[in-house]
């Protein structure tokens, strides 16, 4: 007796309810491995954007706001904060780095983040092509900038205001591309980069465009001959030592206008609140798996008793209680296998799809084409289950009186 050939016959015989088993298996699996895809790179996304930066410093506010803001480029800043401030932060001895940021401009939808050099070297990105820029209006484009605009080095470009695109073009103040970075899968692929002086530059010359109505020839002058106080929108610090970690944020948000927020706490608060929906989605799909299990138990049972006489013959023709046993086994390997195979390519599939056609995955790196190290678990899981469920039936099997169900007939 072949026992794959005569498991394939019966579970092509009742090909629709073996059809259902698969199809709910995979599901539950897919939902499982769509999880387990997304909260992995999700960490790991969130973990390399913030590696090096120990401390965010920005305009009161929302703590979680500053640090997408600041380090993830996902949200709007909680506003400005003096650049005396700002300097005051970095000459402090408990901080060894400070990097300051200004927005407040976009390109196509990308953002113009004013900053210093060491930025790039923060976020561990080399210069693919040209060079970082040195002067103002000199800008260094990002990886994904570079592809989706079509830029490259020597082009030129205007920035809108805001951070989303559609705002007002800064007509007359163009950008110059010096370089472009080699991609690093982080958020630094979709900035634009320069010095802060160009975002200072551009702010102004659009302070005075509105306002030229307003003013006379003398107030313009007097603006001239003194410089408008300048700000920049947030300090990424990295600290001397231990102690600065008990210390500087506390005097932070006590003795000044600022806040600070420590990024691992606040990624910490987030993925505690995104886990609430994501365990439920999680539930969901062990519940379709457990669901799924039921019904193989409940197909092999009715099986099992409808092919009563059947299995009575083969026991008579010399086929063992073992390998009857072994059939019910297989029926039910064999479709916690395929669905558990379908649910892993369904999953993979709908995260790399998700990943090419929704922009925000998209700029978060999503992709299906990862495999991680806990989804061996998941055949382990989807095998034990199918055993299970054909443990009842392959029982009853292997304890029928083949005679009683030969005379029965």
């Amino acid at each position: 007796m072949n026992i794959p050939s005569l498991a394939w016959a019966y579970l092509r015989r009742s090909a629709l309810t073996t059809c259902l088993n698969v199809a709910l298996l995979a599901l539950g699996t897919g939902t499982i491995v769509v999880l387990i895809l997304v909260g992995t790179q999700l960490q790991d996304r969130l973990a390399k954007d913030a590696a090096g930066v120990d401390l965010v410093v920005g305009a009161k506010g929302s703590p979680l706001q500053l640090i997408l803001s600041a380090l993830y480029q996902i949200d709007i800043p909680t506003g400005n904060i003096p650049l005396a401030q700002a300097q005051a932060l970095a000459a402090d001895p408990l901080v060894a780095q400070a990097i300051p940021l200004a927005l407040g401009d976009s390109f196509r939808g990308f953002r113009i983040v004013g900053t210093d050099p060491a930025f790039v070297a923060l976020r561990q990105a080399s210069v693919a092509a040209g060079r970082l820029w040195q002067a103002p209006m000199e800008a260094t484009v990002g990886w994904q900038v570079a592809q989706r605009a079509g830029l490259k080095v020597g082009d030129r470009f205007n920035g809108n205001h805001g951070l989303s695109a559609g705002g007002a073009e800064h007509e007359g103040m163009p950008y110059t591309v010096v370089g472009i970075l080699a991609p690093t899968g982080g958020v630094i692929d979709r900035l634009v980069l320069t010095p802060i002086d160009s975002v200072w530059a551009v702010h102004d010359a659009h302070h005075h465009h509105h306002d030229g109505d307003d003013h006379d020839e003398h107030a313009h002058e007097t603006e001239a001959a003194q410089p408008p106080d300048r700000e920049v929108t947030s300090v990424l610090l990295r600290y001397r030592s231990p102690i600065a970690a008990a210390r500087l944020p506390r005097r932070i948000n006590a003795e000044s206008g600022m806040q600070a927020a420590a990024p691992a706490v606040e990624m910490t608060r987030l993925l505690s609140l995104v886990g609430v929906g994501t365990d439920t989605v999680r539930g969901f799909g062990l519940l379709l798996v457990a669901s799924s299990a039921l019904s193989i138990f409940v197909a092999l049972y009715n099986a099992t008793q409808a092919r009563r006489y059947d299995l009575a013959v083969m026991r008579a023709l010399g086929a063992t209680r073992t390998r009857i046993a072994c059939l019910l086994l297989t029926e039910a390997l064999a479709m916690g296998a395929t669905g558990t195979a379908l649910g892993l390519a369904l999953g993979h599939g709908a995260v790399e799809m998700a990943g090419r056609l929704v922009p925000q995955a998209r700029d978060m790196g999503i992709t299906g084409l990862q495999f991680p190290a806990t989804e061996p678990y998941l055949l382990i899981l989807a095998a034990a289950l199918s055993v299970l469920a054909a443990l009842v039936p392959a029982i009853h099997a292997y304890r029928a009186d083949v005679s009683a169900v030969l005379s029965r007939g």
